[in-house]
């Protein structure tokens, strides 16, 4: 899905004045056999997938066997532009592209360093009888049960799978209102306060039109959705991309009512293997899955001093996280900090 031309251009559409897209294609002959969808910031000192902050996963783009020499020709390509960095994010730890990037990167000069970054819940459907299985134990569950209780209290409980573009512009405010709304109540920001991010997900929707791909999955009561998954349905997979609910409804976690709905309606279409629940580490996102995939974020410098910086501050972190005494008195320090740059600026 995020590999997809769709995406690129969506991605290309809605960021169009904070990067620049650098796209590269490796050829054997006239036959295409590479891609690369990169893209710069607008000084064009950092280079960067196209997609990293929007896709789970990002990569190069060809056969296997021929990563290496593909991977090889885009860093030279790269160093014509000056670059004064690489970051590739949310590679998939099993990803051919590492062990590239691991071989060739002494022959462009360049100092790597790797960290761990995502671990990806899944939920793997398997055989009918053990989709009937889960089906079955997701809706038995009392919690689940409780809490349809009491939003039924409210009116008649349904749910809808929107693939129409039209129909998902229509939804598309609600459901970027609503998740601003959560965001905002557990005091972080969230992306679709940026009008950015909502036009890369009208553009999403419009460019997969002819497909029953982009899936805005709703909980509703009544006539009003309570909770919204804007998803996909795409080669056996349906993610679990950006949910959100009604902060008013929390005590009756129409979230979690939603998601047992989509595995349950994965698990009776044939075609879905697999639902991706993606980025993040949430707690409720173990409790459903039976399998993960890691992500890996790669960074590449010719500057030895911007590596032992990145590498310091990696380590930095990682002890930080051991104790999280410290590091909640460290987000304390940073937010205060970025409160009074805040009020300098107001004031001046």
């Amino acid at each position: 899905m995020f590999y997809t031309s769709e995406w690129a251009l969506a991605m290309q559409s809605a960021y169009q004045t904070s990067s620049k897209p650098l796209l590269l294609l490796g050829y054997e002959g006239e036959e295409l056999v590479g891609v690369a969808s990169f893209a710069t910031d607008p000084a064009g000192q950092h280079v960067n997938f196209l997609s990293a902050t929007t896709a789970d996963y990002c990569d190069f783009i060809s056969c296997p066997q021929n990563r290496r020499e593909f991977v090889n020709a885009v860093l030279s390509e790269i160093r014509t532009v000056n670059a004064a960095s690489i970051a590739l994010a949310n590679l998939p730890d099993n990803s051919a592209t590492i062990t590239a990037l691991e071989e060739v990167r002494r022959d462009h000069g360049l100092h790597l360093h790797r960290r761990p970054a995502y671990c990806c819940t899944q939920i793997e459907l398997g055989t009918a009888e053990q989709r009937e299985e889960l089906r079955s134990a997701l809706l038995r569950k009392k919690k689940l049960r409780r809490y349809l209780r009491e939003l039924e209290r409210e009116g008649p409980i349904t749910v809808v799978h929107l693939q129409s573009a039209e129909k998902i512009h229509r939804a598309l405010p609600g459901f970027a209102d609503a998740h601003v709304a959560r965001f905002r109540a557990t005091n972080r920001t969230s992306s679709l306060s940026t009008p950015e991010r909502r036009v890369f997900l009208e553009e999403l929707a419009k460019r997969f039109a002819d497909a029953p791909v982009v899936t805005l999955s709703m909980l509703m009561v009544g006539e009003r959705p309570l909770a919204w998954n804007y998803g996909f349905q795409f080669q056996g997979t349906w993610f679990w991309y950006m949910p959100t609910f009604d902060s008013r409804q929390q005590q009756n976690s129409p979230g979690h009512c939603l998601l047992c709905r989509i595995v349950a309606d994965a698990c009776e279409d044939e075609e879905i293997k697999l639902v991706d629940l993606g980025l993040g580490a949430e707690g409720y996102k173990e409790r459903f899955g039976n399998s993960v995939r890691n992500t890996t974020h790669v960074t590449l410098t010719h500057s030895s001093l911007r590596h032992l910086r990145e590498v310091v501050r990696y380590r930095a972190v990682s002890v930080l996280r051991q104790s999280p005494r410290i590091e909640n008195v460290a987000r304390r320090m940073l937010h205060r900090t970025s409160q009074e740059k805040l009020g300098d600026v107001l004031a001046n």
